[in-house]
């Protein structure tokens, strides 16, 4: 009926995640407010991890990809799930340290890190920095040599594969801000540079070639070029590379008619292709990192806002006003997103109505989204939109001077509070 599985209809004919009443959350927490389900964060960080060790022997790492959501609390429950992190600035380097995970099972990625990012990343002792250009590897070289330590790096590289998607989150073919190029040779080069520079140490190679991949081909060809290019390294170079980060881009479900491969499943037929491609290729089995960070947030959150204005414009469309809007989920405006929303307080009843779900900024293109077929929602009544738990909260904005909702994690028939709402004086903090 809903597109994750934690979504039911209760007793009351609200909609309930994770079998708490999301209407009395509202009321409890206010609105707009983001809730998270501990228990499917885990059990999708389970799935990922129990892959790894089933298909790979135990031989990798997960490292959520903290960029799709970050606080503190979602890096101690990815920690405990005995995951590492991937992060994307020194912010997000920084909320993991505070939340006590391990640096040796962090990746640091990154297109124009800074030398204050840089070394940040050295002195915390980094298990793996991501290397997106060779601006950066000199300059990483230089900062581990003044800390008189080695850097231990991966190199991003685009293996030149369509992944199908988005434009905007297509990362592994050649016109790319991100990573080294396969075909030019300028991947090559740059594993040569690396392995002359005394203060770094090569772990291994990185691709990512997009998101919210349904498709489990670009995901089999993306790990054969890269086997490919270690097998070269180590007959060219006689340096054999230990580790392969195969990113990550796992879809999930935000419509009904979505219909993404179980992770595992996944796991299971890249790996057949990297067991065959390593046989064949005469290399030594790489430990394998991924990245999955969508497809462990994104189906155990929801966002919860209440209705105020309904506006009927005759043979054109009605749209629903909500207390939210692009500063808390701006995905419809930068991707046209779609997402499922359900009337929360009428959970029960059939969604034969099409609307447009419109947000509180002053901007037109403020929607969460159109033609959304809803429960007649009127003032006061809360709405419910699914699969927000990635790219919500972690890309949420202060335009208007709007302050972001709190984040609530339900769990085992409790909830609390994991990231405080903002009020009007976090918006005037800073200013002189």
């Amino acid at each position: 009926m809903f597109v994750s599985d934690n979504l039911t209809v209760n007793e009351k004919g609200n909609l309930a995640i994770a079998g708490q009443d999301t209407v009395e959350l509202a009321k409890k927490y206010g609105t707009p407010l983001y809730v998270m389900d501990e228990q499917l964060v885990r059990k999708h960080c389970r799935s990922f991890k129990n892959s790894i060790d089933k298909f790979y022997g135990g031989n990798g790492l997960v490292c959520y990809a903290s960029k799709a959501f970050c606080c503190k609390e979602m890096c101690r429950i990815v920690t405990s799930e005995k995951c590492g992190l991937d992060v994307v600035s020194a912010g997000e380097l920084y909320t993991a340290i505070k939340a006590g995970a391990d640096c040796e099972n962090i990746c640091f990625h990154g297109n124009n890190k800074t030398d204050e990012e840089l070394r940040f990343a050295v002195e915390n002792n980094v298990g793996r920095i991501i290397v997106d250009n060779i601006s950066e590897l000199s300059r990483l070289n230089a900062i581990a040599e003044a800390n008189g330590v080695t850097a231990r790096i991966m190199f991003r590289i685009k293996p030149g594969i369509d992944a199908h998607t988005h434009n905007f989150v297509k990362t592994g073919q050649i016109d790319s801000k991100f990573g080294f190029a396969l075909e030019t040779g300028e991947a090559f080069e740059a594993v040569k540079i690396a392995l002359s520079h005394k203060n770094i140490m090569l772990r291994g190679l990185h691709c990512h070639i997009g998101s919210q991949i349904f498709d489990i081909a670009p995901f089999e060809a993306a790990a054969e070029v890269m086997l490919k290019f270690i097998a070269k390294i180590k007959n060219e170079l006689g340096f054999e590379v230990k580790e392969l980060n195969l990113g990550g881009g796992f879809g999930i479900k935000y419509l009904n008619e979505h219909d993404p491969v179980p992770y595992e499943t996944y796991m299971e037929k890249v790996s057949v292709k990297v067991h065959q491609s390593c046989k064949e290729l005469g290399i030594t089995l790489p430990f394998i990192l991924i990245e999955p960070g969508r497809s462990i947030a994104g189906p155990a959150g929801i966002t919860l806002y209440t209705v105020g204005a309904r506006k009927e414009i005759p043979n054109i469309r009605t749209y629903v006003s909500i207390d939210g809007g692009m500063g808390d989920n701006p995905r419809y405006a930068l991707y046209k997103s779609e997402y499922e929303a359900i009337v929360a307080n009428k959970a029960s009843q059939e969604r034969d109505e099409k609307v447009t779900i419109a947000g509180k900024c002053c901007e037109s293109g403020d929607l969460i989204g159109e033609g959304m077929k809803l429960q007649h929602a009127e003032a006061g009544d809360i709405i419910a939109v699914c699969a927000t738990g990635a790219y919500n909260y972690s890309m949420s904005s202060n335009y208007n001077r709007i302050p972001k909702p709190a984040v609530v994690f339900v769990n085992e028939g409790k909830s609390s509070v994991a990231v405080k709402r903002e009020t009007y004086e976090d918006i005037v903090r800073n200013d002189i």
